[in-house]
């Protein structure tokens, strides 16, 4: 174990005052919920709010509420490179997974095989805002339209980010966000289902009547764990939960039997200054986004930046050996900088037997070569500056593979992009 400044890969830090309207809330009950209710509904612009446990247990609640609208339809398309928790959600709703590559340069679906893969069976497609980069929103909900399937937006990583004028989660027919450790802003946990559509939003309140609340037990193991959370986040700490393998921290797992409960009043207190927390980390995150660019193209490699509202920065290095190096450098460093998801969600082994003799290869590329930078404001110059370092070496021969950005295919990708859609 070696005490150094450590870097998590992901950070929404809560302030002890953030603890302390907590345990309000925990005293106080249901009114914490029916004001936050409020606040999410004005915020976001919409008609209908829901708060569950996770951003997965939104899921499933949202999927069996469509899945009641429309039985004789059984199976949900996501993209292939996407959180194993989308496809353990759709499990658990007891509908078929379907999959769709993905476009490199955008990690979003590929719309032209998107268009090929929809069909009478599909109940809804899954756009996910992966880091927060906007999915072809407007693209992929006249292809659904035209085929009365549903767009669910996974803005899982993307809260208060925007298309436009139009905040992501709320343009499909139903969106949800995380408040999970490390999202854009968090509760230690916690899911928010978004939606317009009052047939929806009435078929998604049948569903959440037959949830539960939380045992008070429950609420106060997960208080303190966000209590140890609030302590060990910060990077003179983080070194410590960072030793310790059995936390399995930054793993992806498959589990098709997580917990599908309310939003507790303790929780709702937490998120009394989501609004400020939310706002601030949008603001640091796209400047750490553009002080990394302009760091990498002081390096003559071409950075990018935007108007993206990016949860951490992704980057395509040039081969998968690059990638561990860079991640094993990284680990020893105290930097950050991770992997993603391990594989094309085909090769997950709990769903593998559904794919069999297919291949998604865009998906497969993506899984092999990219990282994800940290911008969370513990993130300083001194650390930026070794992380360039690190990273710019990796992206030197040829032209450099970089980061994803709508419509600009990274380099190298090209030729494996092009044959995959031959």
């Amino acid at each position: 174990m070696r005490v150094r400044r450590t870097l998590p890969p992901t950070a929404a830090p809560l302030g002890f005052s953030d603890l302390w309207n907590g345990v309000k809330g925990f005293l106080a009950g249901t009114p914490y919920n029916e004001k936050l209710r409020d606040e999410v509904r004005e915020y976001f612009g919409v008609k209908h709010v829901f708060f569950t446990s996770s951003g997965k247990a939104s899921l499933y609640v949202i999927l069996m509420a469509m899945r009641s609208l429309r039985p004789e339809r059984t199976e949900v398309l996501i993209p292939a490179y996407t959180c194993f928790s989308v496809p353990s959600a759709i499990v658990r709703a007891g509908l078929a997974v379907a999959l769709c590559d993905i476009d490199a340069s955008s990690l979003d679906l590929d719309l032209v095989e998107l268009d090929l893969t929809l069909n009478e069976k599909t109940l809804c497609v899954i756009p996910n805002h992966l880091f927060g980069i906007p999915s072809k929103m407007d693209d992929i909900a006249e292809m659904c339209s035209q085929k009365n399937i549903f767009v669910l937006e996974d803005a899982a990583q993307a809260m208060g980010g925007k298309s436009g004028n139009r905040y992501l989660g709320t343009i499909g027919d139903a969106g949800f966000f995380s408040l999970g450790r490390g999202k854009a802003v968090t509760c230690g946990s916690g899911g928010i289902i978004v939606t317009d559509s009052d047939s929806l939003a009435a078929s998604i309140q049948n569903q959440y009547d037959r949830i539960g609340c939380p045992a008070k037990g429950r609420v106060i193991r997960d208080f303190a764990r966000t209590a140890l959370m609030t302590f060990f986040i910060r990077p003179c700490l983080y070194w410590i939960p960072a030793a310790m393998p059995f936390l399995k921290l930054g793993q992806t797992f498959f589990d098709a039997h997580f917990p599908v409960e309310r939003f507790s009043s303790m929780q709702a207190g937490l998120c009394v200054t989501w609004r400020e927390r939310l706002e601030k980390a949008i603001a640091t995150r796209k400047e750490q986004a553009a002080c990394l660019s302009r760091e990498i193209k002081a390096c003559g490699q071409p950075g990018q930046s935007g108007p993206v509202s990016y949860l951490r920065l992704p980057v395509i290095v040039k081969n998968r050996e690059e990638k561990k190096r860079i991640c094993a450098a990284s680990a020893r460093m105290g930097l950050g900088i991770t992997h993603m998801y391990p594989s094309p969600a085909n090769e997950i082994p709990q769903i593998a037997h559904r794919f069999a003799g297919l291949s998604f290869p865009r998906a497969r590329l993506v899984a092999d070569r990219l990282i994800s930078m940290p911008l969370h404001a513990f993130v300083n110059a001194k650390d930026r500056e070794k992380m360039v370092r690190l990273v710019v070496p990796a992206l030197k021969e040829h032209r450099p593979d970089m980061i994803p950005s709508r419509g600009v295919l990274p380099a190298g990708c090209e030729g494996a992009a092009a044959g995959a859609r031959k």
